[in-house]
């Protein structure tokens, strides 16, 4: 098995750290900085910053606060909202991301994630998917539909097709997120993940959920996922990631080292 990582998700609107569920009814609960710190000194493997209302607000990223964030942390981070073109992509690594993640602007633009890859090479483009368990149709035979704003409109887009459309395209990682399991602490949907997992050759996150360390487990083993992106379960202080990792481990999980 290949090592395992833990991506602590800091969602942040005007500046602040919030967290919602189910993409709704958000609370502020702290200054995603000193939050980043905090999970890098733990031994986070990697941080994913979301700016959460930038596509559905139509403006760019807060680049200050991505850049005092990349301040604080030496391990990967990647950055996503409102990034939908190569000169944004640009202004974001140039403000410190290893990564940055395409998501409402890639289904407006799918050919951003081929100029992106071409641009900086597919380890930067991460494909973020917002996805929404909704009724088998022809046009959405999985029964998983691609949504985007921010949960806000629905695409039409069955999400299978668009992982594998999107990995085409250049994309280096799926960031999969589940609405339906977003802030719930109910675990990651299963189904899901392992549908996208076992459909696609780059690694695949799994996003939404997590409220116990089982449950990231789940994720990794019976999702296939490769990484556990968490919030509510260390945003509240109810495990560190320490002892999510040492949780993991006994489990039989493979982790990465601590840096």
């Amino acid at each position: 098995m290949l090592s395992k990582r833990i991506i602590p998700c800091l969602d942040v609107r005007n500046g602040i750290l919030t967290k919602g569920v189910k993409f709704e009814n958000n609370v502020d609960i702290g200054d995603p900085v000193e939050t980043a710190k905090l999970y890098y000194e733990q031994g986070a493997d990697e941080i994913v910053f979301y700016d959460i209302t930038a596509s559905s607000e139509g403006r760019g990223i807060f680049l200050d606060v991505v850049e005092r964030v990349a301040s604080e942390i030496f391990i990967p981070f990647s950055v996503g909202g409102g990034i939908n073109s190569v000169e944004d992509m640009r202004a974001v690594l140039l403000a410190g991301a290893e990564k940055v993640s395409v998501n409402s602007g890639a289904v407006k633009n799918p050919d951003i994630i081929s100029e992106g890859a071409a641009a900086f090479g597919s380890q930067c483009i991460v494909l973020g998917m917002d996805v929404k368990r909704v009724p088998v149709t022809e046009q959405i035979p999985s029964g998983f539909e691609i949504v985007i704003n921010g949960g806000r409109k629905f695409m039409g887009i069955d999400a299978l097709e668009w992982a594998k459309t999107c990995e085409a395209l250049g994309a280096g990682e799926i960031c999969l997120n589940s609405i339906d399991a977003d802030g719930t602490k109910d675990g990651y949907d299963l189904e899901l993940t392992k549908l996208i997992s076992e459909s696609v050759q780059v690694p695949v996150i799994a996003s939404g959920g997590a409220g116990h360390p089982q449950h990231m487990v789940d994720a990794v083993t019976k999702g296939r996922a490769s990484a556990a992106l968490i919030a509510s379960i260390v945003h509240y202080g109810e495990y560190t990631i320490p002892d999510l990792k040492e949780y993991m481990t006994s489990k039989g999980v493979r982790m990465r080292s601590s840096w």
